[in-house]
């Protein structure tokens, strides 16, 4: 089965789906590994990965399609690409669509912020108009080659407009072709709860660690109407930490031995980076 049809059939189950975030090739492999059927792609992760900065619209096209290819590459299980608002408008979209589908992502997220965009939970976002988002939805569709290819629309405008906008662009580009909604940023347990009772679509949740939304538990986004729910952060930062306190002890130590608690060891890590398999693999053309 193709990674695009199990990720349908994975929505259409109706059993949530947990996806971490996946901030480079290694960690996806690192979420495939511990057992997740699916990893999202996260803009956030990335723009921290390759270039060092925050999630402030810095990444080009480019960028962000060569790791979308080289994380879809190296795993098994489908991914969801956090493709920002498409890169321009509805001609982007298109090329967007064609080339993330050809890296091998299951599904792609576009928003409908105005470039420079900014993560979905920092301050000073701003949305296109709502028919300039329904143009790009629409090219989104057309684009795909595979029907089973998930198009994401996220709407920002909670934040930067209000509650009431975001649910009506919402409607309106669920009716312009989007799969699935991912309504950024809810404030609070009861807009979480209005969204699910109002969207009769599929939904994520984005629970991001002391960000703007009440952190809810799987089991109560799967019972409130949600089908998938992000973890875009909690790779990046528990990575992040780790290394921050080992480089620590390694500067006020001088000694790696005092490191050594703090990380896998040598014959753990080519285990996990799959070395032994390929090694039999690579033994097995020479023993016909």
């Amino acid at each position: 089965m193709s990674k695009v049809k199990a990720l349908r059939e994975l929505i259409n189950s109706g059993k949530i789906i947990s996806a971490p975030g996946a901030y480079d090739v290694w960690s996806a492999k690192l979420i495939e590994n511990a057992g997740f059927d699916v990893a999202y792609m996260t803009g956030y992760g990335v723009s921290a990965s390759v270039l060092g900065r925050p999630d402030i619209g810095l990444m080009t096209f480019s960028e962000v399609a060569m790791m979308a290819k080289n994380i879809a590459f190296a795993t098994n299980i489908p991914i969801i690409a956090d493709c920002d608002t498409g890169f321009g408008n509805t001609l982007n979209v298109i090329r967007c669509v064609e080339e993330f589908e050809a890296a091998g992502v299951a599904a792609i997220q576009l928003e409908d912020q105005l470039m420079p965009k900014r993560c979905g939970h920092m301050e000073g976002k701003v949305v296109i108009p709502k028919e300039e988002m329904v143009a790009k939805i629409r090219a989104a569709a057309y684009a795909r080659k595979d029907p089973d290819f998930v198009i994401i629309a996220r709407t920002d405008a909670r934040a930067a407009n209000s509650f009431d906008d975001a649910m009506d662009r919402a409607k309106a580009y669920v009716e312009a072709g989007a799969d699935v909604i991912f309504f950024e940023a809810p404030q609070s347990v009861e807009e979480i709860k209005t969204v699910a009772a109002t969207l009769k679509v599929p939904l994520i949740s984005n629970m991001v660690e002391n960000g703007k939304t009440p952190l809810l538990s799987e089991k109560e986004l799967q019972e409130l109407g949600y089908r998938i729910v992000i973890y875009p952060l909690v790779a990046l930062y528990a990575a992040t930490k780790a290394v921050m306190n080992t480089l620590d002890v390694l500067k006020g130590s001088g000694s790696i031995e005092n490191c050594l608690e703090n990380g896998v060891d040598f014959p753990t890590f080519n285990n996990a980076i799959s070395l032994p398999e390929l090694r039999r693999l690579e033994e097995s053309f020479y023993n016909k």
